[in-house]
């Protein structure tokens, strides 16, 4: 689904920022993540740098193309990856709803739990 287009030219952007956190979620993944957020590479480029084989970055970068990750392109005879910078905006945006949220529920959570404490205070005192 991640190759569909829409309107003709423009790509159907994938927002399931769980999978993509998820496929993220493997430490090599990460690595050619961070590889292709700084230059399209192909997968030969990929095994270079890292401590893998062609064919288990082929398996790595299947898993980051249909989640959304990663987008390529044929670029004469070879394939060339990089990250789709639409999908880390929606991780952000995934991240930072959840930060938000986590921060508003200690906020309410440090609230209701100084207020019984003020209250105890002012039995305390004359």
């Amino acid at each position: 689904m991640s190759n569909a287009l829409v309107s003709g030219n423009l790509r159907f952007v994938m927002t399931n920022a769980s999978a993509m956190l998820t496929a993220l979620g493997d430490p090599t993944r990460q690595s050619i993540v961070d590889a292709l957020s700084r230059e399209p590479l192909a997968v030969g480029e990929l095994a270079r740098v890292l401590p893998i084989s062609r064919p288990a970055v082929s398996q790595h970068l299947k898993v980051l193309k249909e989640v959304g990750l990663v987008i390529d392109r044929q670029e004469g005879t070879r394939r060339l990856y990089r990250v789709d910078p639409d999908a880390l905006a929606e991780v952000r945006r995934h991240l930072d709803a959840f930060w938000e949220r986590s921060l508003a529920a200690f906020e309410q959570r440090t609230r209701s739990e100084e207020r019984p404490d003020d209250q105890d205070d002012s039995r305390d005192t004359p």
